[in-house]
């Protein structure tokens, strides 16, 4: 059931197929979705103790398909809450100081995208020479990317991905161009499609 959602999360489209007709429906989605690390929760540094890591993390892990996880653009890990954090100070940038941080850089996004009569306004949806024309991306951030690819570490698919997530990081920071430093963040939140592996070790902020 979960890798029926790889046609709209990579086309925007959902294909209804009935006797000899073939129907396409609009289905833009953003996929929002949370797991535990194992089947007992426990798994991971700091969770506390699994009788049966790793195979138990890797066993439920692996019950995403890789094809899947190669469409899902950021894949955070989160940390058990403990006692410190919980008497930490709130972080300097609230909720409704990010929110006006993404609201100016979609604009931008919106206005660019106008500016090169683009028909996605949205850098999730930004192809080909479109994409390559807004992601300005410097020689360091390419390489970068290049040794990822090298390395099996993203797909062809992946790319494309690592460098429209590198464009939002960027906007968001109120960047011109993509740097390195955009591009390794980007890399930092793909998923291996093998599970229990991230793409971000190698190449990740260790190399900044």
């Amino acid at each position: 059931a979960l890798d029926s959602l790889r046609g709209p999360l990579e086309t925007g489209e959902v294909m209804v197929a009935r006797a000899n007709a073939h129907v396409r429906y609009p289905a833009k989605v953003q996929l929002v979705a949370a797991m535990n690390p194992c089947r007992c929760g426990h798994g991971g540094a700091g969770r506390g103790y699994c009788g049966k890591a790793p195979r138990c993390q890797r066993d439920y892990q692996g019950r995403v398909s890789g094809p899947l996880m190669d469409r899902i653009d950021l894949s955070v890990d989160m940390p058990a809450v403990t006692a410190a954090d919980l008497a930490l100070p709130p972080p300097s940038e609230g909720s409704a100081e990010f929110a006006a941080r993404v609201a100016r850089a979609r604009q931008l996004q919106i206005d660019r995208a106008e500016a090169h009569e683009s028909l996605e306004a949205l850098n999730g949806r930004a192809e080909g020479a479109f994409l390559e024309k807004i992601v300005a991306i410097d020689e360091a951030g390419r390489s970068l990317l290049a040794r990822a690819a090298e390395a099996g570490k993203i797909s062809a698919r992946g790319w494309t991905r690592v460098l429209r997530l590198s464009r939002t990081i960027a906007d968001l920071e109120g960047a011109d161009g993509v740097r390195r430093v955009h591009v390794a963040e980007a890399l930092a939140h793909r998923r291996s499609a093998t599970p229990g592996e991230d793409v971000a070790p190698s190449f990740g902020q260790p190399v900044f």
